[in-house]
């Protein structure tokens, strides 16, 4: 399939508009304190680490880009910042678990010139107390993402721009251990071919291994109005499937949107309509999706499970 055949993202919206039965969802913000009147956004899902639950939320001021990570643990209805927990000069943190070991990470900032470079940062470590940088990716790439595999190799998702990936898609390759992880391994990684128009992108944000050894993915797809860099953009949250094996794709859709949650400031106004998937939590039986919002705001929202018949 040529690539400008296709589907656009803003196609995929409408399909995913015409498919909701209820507008209202159960959703809400999350609130937290200890952070001097700064945003707090592009968060992770709750996750687990020495023995508190835990979220890591992007920090900063509104007119700033300059964040840092900070690690929040819920008191009373409200995040607070954990005493003595490390800070990270880094933006849109994530985590997982490879081989029971605690991953986590972000984007670093280096301003070269008049320009902005980006690195993602790995760290690891047996809990947030003990995290050690073992890893940067390429210079220029957002949106690396490891996933364990029931072969015991681990899953790499890249999100290689320019030449190699336009705006941006997704790329795939696998190694044996975290040790062989390198820039140039990443570089190598597979396109995923046929799931981004030339004038759309997107990228892996979580990626969850499968009761059948497929891999769950929670993405991002998004489009600028009317094709211009610089004019409003519009990012969706998006889930596919992964065969690892047939190294193949499917199910790719949208699974939530800006409007479905509650309203609020958006730190520019071409920013309005973006939601950054931050995680995916099963919690009695729901699927919550926690996200960054209009890049201000940490919301969570009530959606259906999107690999709900490959888990059972």
């Amino acid at each position: 399939m040529s690539r400008e055949n296709i589907k656009r993202v803003h196609e995929l919206f409408s399909e995913f508009q015409l498919g909701q039965d209820d507008q209202n969802k159960n959703t809400a913000k999350l609130r937290f304190t200890g952070v001097e009147g700064q945003d707090v956004y592009n968060i992770t899902a709750p996750f687990t680490s020495a023995n508190k639950i835990i979220i890591a939320g992007r920090v900063e001021p509104r007119d700033k880009e300059n964040s840092i990570v900070i690690f929040f643990e819920e008191i009373e209805g409200v995040w607070t910042p954990i005493p003595c927990a490390p800070t990270f000069e880094l933006q849109d943190p994530f985590v997982t678990f490879i081989q029971n070991e605690l991953i986590f990470g972000g984007v670093k900032i280096k301003e070269v010139g008049r320009k902005l470079v980006w690195k993602t940062v790995f760290f690891r470590g047996s809990d947030i107390f003990n995290l050690v940088e073992f890893f940067q990716g390429p210079s220029g790439m957002k949106d690396i993402r490891l996933c364990d595999l029931d072969n015991g190799k681990i899953a790499v998702f890249t999100r290689p721009q320019g030449e190699i990936g336009g705006r941006g898609t997704v790329g795939y390759v696998e190694v044996y251990q975290l040790e062989n992880l390198t820039a140039e391994v990443i570089e190598s990684a597979a396109l995923i071919d046929n799931m981004f128009h030339p004038l759309d992108w997107g990228g892996v944000n979580e990626a969850h291994i499968l009761p059948n050894g497929d891999i769950g993915v929670l993405a991002h797809g998004a489009y600028y109005k009317n094709d211009q860099i610089g004019q409003e953009r519009h990012y969706y949250a998006t889930s596919f499937i992964y065969n690892p094996a047939l190294r193949q794709f499917r199910d790719y859709k949208i699974i939530a949107s800006r409007n479905q949650f509650e309203k609020g400031p958006a730190k520019r106004e071409n920013l309005e309509d973006v939601i950054f998937s931050s995680g995916l939590s099963q919690c009695d039986g729901k699927t919550i999706l926690y996200a960054g919002v209009s890049d201000t705001e940490a919301h969570w929202i009530e959606i259906k499970d999107p690999f709900y018949t490959e888990r059972k």
